[in-house]
């Protein structure tokens, strides 16, 4: 039987939602797909979840394809899995926790690598059970400070997460790429471009990390690609450190008057005018800016570093956030300068004319690391330590060092790729999918181990591999629109032709009637708008909205024997011979 709009339940908008900010969200809402219960919480409508259900569809073939089979696991679980990995404080603030009647600890799961790895301890034992893939389709939940963009970031929303478990290394590479490829076919079915990028593992561990990235303006990751085919996500690029340069020879340090410079471009300006180069003008990569960062470990202790990085180079917050993680990053405050009076701020530097302070090499007294560019023998301009003071001809190495290495600095467009292949290119994607080699971390800290072939107990080797299910309808509805509405691929497509009867003749909506029938006798899924006092404009919009890529029109022209077909896709509208419509529309969707 064919859907009618007399009886969907659905609503549509004439006005965008107030609170919408993205265009897939936006329209979303008002084709009456989703509909908001909370900030990042949103109901599923039955247009949404035909849409979803064939986004599902193509998920589970490839899947099963790729030798992956499928389960359920709860959302709500226990806290016990979750504290022996130490994510139940690694996760902080993101994790919804709750308690029983009985004062038990529980959660609303952000991902399920726990409960995937004891299934299997429970139920494997041998090398004989392995290689194994298991997976499910379910809803994950993260108390996001910021949910946005509707259902591309929210506090619940549904995931594909697969979880492959071998008995070597050689076994989870091969699980690894059965799933890798796995993925690309899904969303070249889906109508998704995407680009793999190497990717930080985070909180999720483990070695192999690629995130699928669906390059689009309103993305809220950064990646980076060269011409030699090097792209990763920003957070993962590796800064290549330049060779060290000789320390012989070098001047050695003076410290200057600088007042009224706490910002680099007054101090370049000062340094230009009173301490002027012979061979050329001091600029903002002479000097050596020194930020501090506030970290908040899991366990509640807050602790300050401060990294010291080329003066025209920014912190990136996701870079530092990927650098110290699972500690929270945050620039420090007043309140912590407060706590720490040698730092001086805005002269604050790794060297001072009076010493090391408390033994440690770094004169503030504090963990002191560098950007990977300040190698040994480079010279700079810093501060000295005091106000309104700046210290030159400071040399890495002869003067001071560090406490180890923070790529923490922005990438900029035009930096040589870690790998050699040519200047980097910046652009923004959306987070589609990511697969991860977790290796034994997960497997050691729950206790999944199996015979070998000898006899001996091993520990199973894992991968990760998750899929954004409602994010991927977001990422297709935000790709595939105009400006009326959306416009479905076929192969998520609500419906498969959407019939629009309009006037007020019962010829026109039995003729619709009859061509329903006979393209559902053709295998084909139909939405018919029947409205009997719904104006022509209105249905017209509603279906230009609603997105089904093959709209019909039955209306004036049947008395001329000819019903108008639109190709949504290609901005086509054809009149055809009645009899004609059905191969037409046949045709059409089955490409």
């Amino acid at each position: 039987m064919p859907t009618r709009m007399s009886q969907l339940f659905v609503r549509t908008l004439r006005e965008d939602p107030a609170d919408a900010e993205v265009d897939s969200h936006k329209l979303l809402v008002r084709a009456g797909y989703i509909r908001r219960q909370a900030p990042g919480i949103f109901a599923w409508l039955p247009l949404g979840l035909r849409v979803k259900g064939k986004v599902e569809q193509v998920i589970r073939e490839e899947m099963a394809a790729a030798g992956s089979q499928e389960v359920h696991f709860p959302a709500l679980l226990p806290r016990e899995p979750y504290e022996a990995t130490g994510r139940w404080t690694e996760y902080g603030d993101n994790l919804f926790r709750l308690k029983d009647r009985k004062g038990a600890d529980y959660l609303l799961a952000p991902t399920h690598e726990e409960v995937f790895t004891l299934i299997v301890k429970d139920l494997c034992n041998s090398y004989k059970d392995l290689p194994l893939s298991i997976y499910q389709i379910q809803d994950k939940y993260r108390d996001e400070a910021r949910p946005r963009a509707g259902i591309l970031r929210g506090r619940e929303f549904t995931m594909k997460d697969a979880y492959s478990f071998d008995i070597d290394d050689a076994g989870l590479d091969r699980s690894y790429m059965a799933m890798r490829d796995a993925y690309e076919r899904i969303f070249q079915r889906l109508g998704v471009d995407y680009v793999i990028v190497k990717a930080d593992a985070g909180a999720m561990g483990g070695s192999r990390s690629e995130e699928f990235l669906s390059p689009s303006p309103i993305g809220e990751d950064t990646f980076v690609r060269s011409p030699g085919g090097y792209a990763a996500n920003v957070e993962a690029v590796t800064t290549p450190a330049p060779d060290p340069l000789p320390v012989d020879g070098q001047p050695r340090p003076v410290v200057v008057d600088s007042p009224n410079t706490p910002t680099i471009d007054s101090l370049v300006a000062l340094v230009n005018a009173k301490y002027p180069r012979a061979d050329r003008a001091w600029t903002a990569a002479d000097t050596l800016k020194n930020v501090v960062l506030a970290l908040t470990h899991p366990e509640g202790g807050r602790e300050l570093v401060v990294v010291g990085l080329p003066g025209d180079r920014e912190v990136d917050m996701k870079r530092a956030e990927a650098c110290f993680g699972p500690a929270e990053v945050e620039p420090a405050t007043e309140a912590d300068f407060e706590k720490h009076p040698g730092l001086v701020k805005g002269y604050i530097g790794p060297w001072s004319a009076a010493g090391p302070v408390l033994g440690k090499e770094s004169a503030t007294g504090i963990r002191y690391l560098l950007d990977p560019r300040v190698v040994p023998g480079t010279t700079w301009i810093t501060g000295a330590n005091e106000s309104e003071r700046h210290v030159l001809h400071l040399v890495a190495e002869r003067d001071f060092s560090s406490d180890g290495v923070a790529d923490i600095a922005e990438v900029r467009a035009g930096d040589p790729a870690p790998d050699g292949s040519g200047p980097l290119e910046l652009a923004r994607g959306i987070e589609i999918g990511h697969v991860f080699q977790l290796g034994r971390k997960y497997a050691e800290a729950l206790g999944l181990k199996v015979l070998d072939e000898n006899g001996k107990l091993v520990t199973v080797t894992m991968g990760s591999y998750g899929i954004g299910v409602t994010r991927i309808i977001a990422v297709i509805a935000e790709a595939h629109r105009d400006g009326k509405g959306l416009i479905w691929p076929r192969s998520v497509s609500p419906f498969d032709v959407h019939i629009v009867a309009t006037g007020k003749d019962e010829a026109v909506f039995a003729e619709a009637d009859k061509l329903a029938g006979q393209l559902e006798e053709r295998g084909l899924s139909v939405l018919v708008d029947d409205r009997p006092k719904v104006s022509p404009g209105v249905k017209f919009g509603d279906a230009e909205l609603i997105g089904v890529p093959t709209v019909v029109v039955v209306g004036k022209g049947l008395r001329d024997g000819v019903l108008e077909v639109w190709d949504r896709e290609k901005g086509v509208r054809d009149s055809v011979p009645v009899s004609d419509v059905p191969g037409v529309v046949v045709a059409a969707v089955r490409g």
